[in-house]
C-alpha cells in the first residue's frame, strides 16, 4: 500500500506538462504587462529626470539621462610634493615636481588597475603615462597609469537641481494659479455633483413620461464633439458680460454632464428598490431618500464622477485660453503652465520642472482615492 500511494502521489507526465504550460501562460501575461507598463512610465521617467536637470547637465557629452555631473574630489590634506617621472611620445623619460595644495579640484575618471575599474582624480595629464590619487587612500600618493587618460570615462555623480522648481514657483507665480485652479475646479465639480445626482436620480427612481427616449437624447450628446458649440457659446457668453470672467469655466458644469449622469443612474439602478420602500415607509421623502439611502451606497461612484471632473477641470487649457486670455490674474494652472513653457522654450529642464509641478496635485489626489475611485469606474453593484 505505501508504494502504490507513492505512486500515486508521483506527478504523471501529463500533469507536468500542464504545469509547464500553465507557468508559461503566467509568465508571458506577466511579461507583456510589464513591457506595457514599462513604455508608459517611460516619458514620465524621462520627465522626472529631466526636471531635474540644468542647461549644463543637457550639453555635457556622454552624461546619463538622471540628473548626474561630472565628479571632482577636493584635496583636504596638508600641502605635499611629488617627484614623477614620465614618458614622452619621443620615447624620453622626464622628471617633473608636482604639487599638492588644499582646496585643489581634480576630475574623477574610471581607471582598469590590476583588473579592476577604480574611481580615482586625475591630478597630472600626460600623452602616455598619467598620475591618479586616490581619494580612499590618499597616503598612497600618486599612482602612475599607462596609457591615454582621454580614452576613460568620467565617473558621474548623482547631482539634482531642486532650484528650477524655486525659480518656476517664484516666475510663475505658482501659488496664484494653484488658488485660481482649485477655485475653477472645485466649484465646477459641486455643479457637477449636484445636478448628475439629481438627473440621474430622477432617471433612475422615478416613472417619467418618455424617460427612455430622453435618456438617450441625453446619451446621445456625448458622441457631440465640444468644437460644434464653441462657438455659440463664445457668443453667448460674450454677449452676457462673462468673458473674462470665472462663470463661463463653472455655471455650465451645474446643468450636468451626460457622462456623469450616465455613471450615476447605472450605480443608482444597482441598488435594491426595496431600500427605497423600506425608506417610505418610516416616512422618508425622496430627497431624504436619496441622502440617506441611494448616496451612502454610491461612493465609490460619487468618488469617480468628482474626481474625473476634478481632472478634467485641472487640465482643461481650451477653455480658459478663450475665455481668460488676457486676465493673467485668473488663468489657472494649465493656461499659466503654457505660457511659462512658450518663455522658456530652449529650456526644457524648466517645462519639465513647471509640468511636474502641475502634476503632482492630481497624482496624489488619485492615490488618496483611488480605491473609490477604481470602484466607482467598474461599477459593481449587490446581488437583489
Amino acid at each position: 500500500m505505501t508504494t502504490l500511494a507513492r505512486s500515486l502521489e508521483r506527478p504523471t507526465a501529463p500533469h507536468l506538462a500542464r504545469q509547464l504550460r500553465r507557468f508559461l501562460a503566467y509568465a508571458s501575461v506577466s511579461l507583456f504587462a510589464c513591457v506595457l507598463l514599462s513604455a508608459f512610465l517611460m516619458p514620465f521617467a524621462y520627465m522626472v529626470a529631466t526636471a531635474f536637470k540644468d542647461r549644463q547637465q543637457f550639453s555635457q557629452p556622454k552624461a546619463p539621462i538622471w540628473p548626474a555631473s561630472e565628479a571632482t574630489y577636493t584635496y583636504t590634506g596638508p600641502e605635499q610634493s611629488f617627484t614623477i617621472s614620465y614618458l614622452t611620445r619621443a620615447g624620453e623619460i622626464k622628471e617633473e615636481t608636482v604639487s599638492l595644495t588644499p582646496d585643489q579640484s581634480f576630475p574623477i575618471y574610471k581607471v582598469p588597475y590590476e583588473g579592476v575599474t577604480r574611481s580615482w582624480a586625475l591630478v597630472v595629464k600626460r600623452p602616455e603615462e598619467s598620475f591618479f590619487l586616490d581619494p580612499d587612500d590618499i597616503e598612497a600618493g600618486l599612482i602612475k597609469w599607462q596609457g591615454k587618460w582621454q580614452t576613460l570615462e568620467r565617473d558621474w555623480v548623482l547631482d539634482p537641481r531642486w532650484q528650477n522648481f524655486t525659480k518656476a514657483w517664484e516666475e510663475i507665480r505658482f501659488p496664484l494659479l494653484l488658488r485660481n485652479t482649485f477655485v475653477i475646479a472645485v466649484l465646477g465639480d459641486i455643479g457637477t455633483l449636484l445636478s448628475s445626482i439629481a438627473v440621474a436620480y430622477g432617471f433612475s427612481r422615478f416613472r417619467i413620461p418618455g424617460k427612455n427616449v430622453l435618456f438617450t437624447i441625453l446619451i446621445a450628446t456625448i458622441i457631440l464633439p465640444p468644437y460644434v458649440t464653441m462657438i455659440p457659446a463664445y457668443a453667448f457668453y460674450s454677449a452676457i458680460g462673462w468673458n473674462g470672467t470665472w462663470l463661463p469655466l463653472i455655471v455650465p458644469h451645474f446643468f450636468a454632464n451626460a457622462y456623469n449622469v450616465f455613471v450615476l443612474r447605472q450605480f443608482f439602478m444597482t441598488i435594491p428598490r426595496e431600500l427605497d420602500e423600506a425608506a417610505m415607509i418610516d416616512g422618508a421623502s425622496p430627497l431624504r431618500t436619496l441622502l440617506s439611502v441611494i448616496l451612502p451606497q454610491a461612493v465609490p461612484a460619487v468618488v469617480a464622477v468628482a474626481l474625473s471632473h476634478f481632472f478634467w477641470a485641472w487640465n482643461d487649457f481650451l477653455g480658459p485660453l478663450l475665455y481668460l486670455t488676457g486676465q493673467k490674474d485668473l488663468q489657472p494652472i494649465s493656461l499659466g503652465i503654457q505660457t511659462y513653457n512658450a518663455l522658456y522654450s530652449n529650456q526644457p529642464h524648466m517645462i519639465q520642472a513647471t509640468s511636474l509641478m502641475g502634476l503632482l496635485v492630481p497624482v496624489i489626489l488619485f492615490f488618496l482615492a483611488q480605491g473609490a475611485f477604481m470602484r466607482g469606474i467598474v461599477i459593481t453593484g449587490v446581488e437583489k
